[in-house]
C-alpha cells in the first residue's frame, strides 16, 4: 500500500481534500440538507428522517462534527445538532474560491 504524502501538498489542498473525504458519503449530504432546513434538531428527529440506524447516524454526525460544520449541545437524554453557521459560511468561501479558480475550459 502506497504513502499518500499529504506533506507534498499545501495546507488549503490538504484541507479541501478532508472536506470532500467527509462529504463524499450520501447520508451525510442528506442530514446536512436536513439539519441546514430545521432551527435545530433532535439526533432521533435524524434517524427517523435518513432512516438508518441510530449507531450509523452517530458516526456520520460524529464525522460531520469532526470539521466543524455541525454542532450538538446535550439536551436532556438527547443531542440538539445545529449547522456551525461560521463554519458553514467559510466552506462555502473555500469552495467557491475553488472552483473560482478555473479558468476557460478548452473543449
Amino acid at each position: 500500500m502506497g504513502l499518500t504524502k499529504t506533506e507534498i501538498f499545501n495546507e488549503e489542498q490538504n484541507r479541501l481534500a478532508t472536506l470532500f473525504k467527509v462529504l463524499a458519503h450520501p447520508a451525510r449530504i442528506a442530514i446536512l440538507e436536513y439539519i441546514s432546513s430545521q432551527n435545530a434538531c433532535i439526533c432521533n428527529d435524524i434517524v427517523e428522517e435518513i432512516g438508518l440506524a441510530q449507531p450509523t447516524i452517530s458516526q456520520h454526525l460524529k464525522e460531520l462534527k469532526s470539521i466543524g460544520l455541525i454542532q450538538g449541545e446535550i439536551e436532556g437524554k438527547s443531542v440538539c445538532y445545529c449547522i456551525d453557521l461560521k463554519n458553514w459560511k467559510a466552506l462555502q468561501l473555500r469552495l467557491n474560491g475553488f472552483f473560482d479558480k478555473t479558468k476557460s475550459n478548452c473543449c
